[in-house]
């Protein structure tokens, strides 16, 4: 079996989960070739584990001081040039293609009738999961942005749909500890902003990690560094909590590792929103609207939830691929959520979700009002 692999590169998120899947690929022995769009070629890094990957520019999102900028994103994009690397793509040779939001090969694929496998939290939001401030063009780039053949969801509940846990790396036990530090990664924040608003809590050591540092720094309670893929790592399996924007990928990864959660959505992504939303309601994480100080100080001083136990679903996925009954999902679904743990605060909170939820659907069922 040959596979292509296309990932949306805006984000380190889709990067960092393609990279697990990768593991889990060359563990089976697969042959994959992976394609990224999204931003230049040259802003790729740690990029080894996927060979001689391809790019493309693809479809981008502009982000300013904290928000989506809709305007830049439309102005910033090129259809022509999209419409061109859909056109002379060439998928004879694969078997199947896996897509992570990367639309050049979503659409080529369509275009050849080329079976193809999302694989993204993005499918999660086609399902009735909870959502906010979502609008009709929200909804319209959820299902064609990047349109596939089959769609399998990612997110941190099921919400009772065909949805799988996240893909994080795997962690032994005696990797993780607690140094009574916080990592910071807010990369849609201005930098100066970021650290005038840590340096107001002098008696706890922050490491601020940003696109914009280009050299190590140390200011005082801040360490500031560069963006690096295995310090990053180290940090986020050691340090007390993470400060971060309301993505998908680096949150699953801290509660996977027991972590506390201080989320700043991207306003105007209606996914960041969204996914700060779900963890406050699972009581995984606390949120602010702004770089708020005092949330910060109340965030300091309160405790994690506890560890989520995550099983190894890049490995389950691939070995589900590689059988190629696709469309038999039932299986893989039942098996990865038997295997997750949550802390018993959230567990209990999500039962009481579920139990809602069916209470709703009954009352839908007799009245036809949702």
């Amino acid at each position: 079996m040959k596979i292509l692999y296309g990932v949306q590169g805006t984000g380190n998120g889709h990067i960092s989960r393609a990279r697990e899947m990768a593991r889990a690929f060359s563990q089976l022995d697969v042959e994959v070739d992976y394609l990224f769009s999204g931003r230049p070629p040259e802003h790729y890094f740690d990029m080894a584990c996927f060979g001689n990957f391809q790019t493309r520019r693809g479809l981008t999102f502009v982000t300013e001081n904290g928000q989506l900028n809709q305007w830049k994103t439309v102005t910033n994009n090129h259809p022509t040039k999209f419409l061109q690397d859909v056109k002379v793509m060439d998928l004879n040779q694969y078997d199947v293609v896996l897509n992570d939001f990367e639309p050049v090969s979503a659409w080529a694929a369509k275009r050849q009738q080329v079976h193809s496998i999302g694989i993204s939290h993005q499918n999660a939001f086609l399902h009735p999961v909870p959502k906010k401030g979502e609008g009709w063009s929200d909804r319209l780039i959820t299902r064609h942005f990047a349109p596939t053949s089959q769609q399998l969801g990612l997110h941190w509940h099921h919400f009772g749909h065909m949805i799988l846990p996240p893909i994080v790396p795997p962690t032994h036990s005696s990797q993780i500890r607690n140094d009574g530090s916080v990592l910071v990664y807010l990369p849609f924040e201005e930098l100066g902003k970021v650290l005038a608003l840590l340096s107001r809590f002098s008696q706890q050591h922050f490491y601020c990690y940003h696109p914009a540092v280009t050299d190590d720094q140390e200011l005082e309670n801040i360490s500031i560094r560069a963006l690096n893929r295995e310090s990053f790592h180290y940090r986020l399996q050691r340090c007390a909590g993470v400060i971060a924007n309301g993505g998908f990928e680096l949150p699953s990864e801290a509660i996977g590792l027991g972590k506390k959660l201080l989320l700043k959505p991207l306003q105007g992504q209606y996914e960041q929103q969204s996914n700060v939303a779900t963890l406050e309601q699972m009581g995984l994480a606390m949120s602010m609207v702004h770089l708020d100080p005092s949330a910060v100080r109340l965030w300091l001083d309160t405790d994690a939830a506890g560890m989520v136990k995550i099983p190894d679903v890049a490995q389950a996925i691939a070995r589900w691929v590689i059988a190629g009954d696709w469309y038999n999902c039932d299986e893989l679904w039942q098996r990865l959520w038997q295997q997750v743990e949550f802390p018993d605060l959230v567990h209990d909170l999500m039962v009481e979700f579920d139990s809602s939820q069916e209470a709703e659907k009954r009352i839908f069922s007799i009245t036809g009002t949702y």
